[in-house]
């Protein structure tokens, strides 16, 4: 089964750390806060590279909010917000073309 954990809990775990801050630092930070083992799980399982604030951890982190944790909107809107370099980012919305938005795709055509 997959560690999830709420915004509120991982919001209190993180209170006291410091960022940015890796992943290894995150999970002490929430050991030290008196975390939930469930939530201390769900820190374990986000890759292994530094996260500049909590949005970036929200984003990694698998969520069991309100929705459930794998629900459309929650995973657009981490995919919308998700910045760590190496990883995927297929579902990211891309700016179009700016000459085929004024203009129209089949221009001359």
């Amino acid at each position: 089964m997959v560690a999830t954990t709420t915004t509120e809990r991982l919001q209190a775990a993180l209170s006291g750390a410091d960022f940015p801050a890796h992943r290894d630092d995150l999970v002490e930070a929430a050991r030290d806060s008196g975390a939930d083992e469930e939530t201390i799980r769900a820190l374990r399982a986000i890759p292994a590279e530094d996260y500049a604030n909590f949005s970036e951890v929200t984003a990694s982190v698998r969520m069991a909010d309100a929705g459930g944790p794998d629900s459309d909107s929650d995973k657009a809107n981490a995919r919308r917000h998700h910045t760590h370099p190496g990883m995927a980012e297929r579902e990211k919305e891309i700016p179009g073309n700016p000459i085929a938005e004024e203009l129209g795709e089949n221009r001359g055509s």
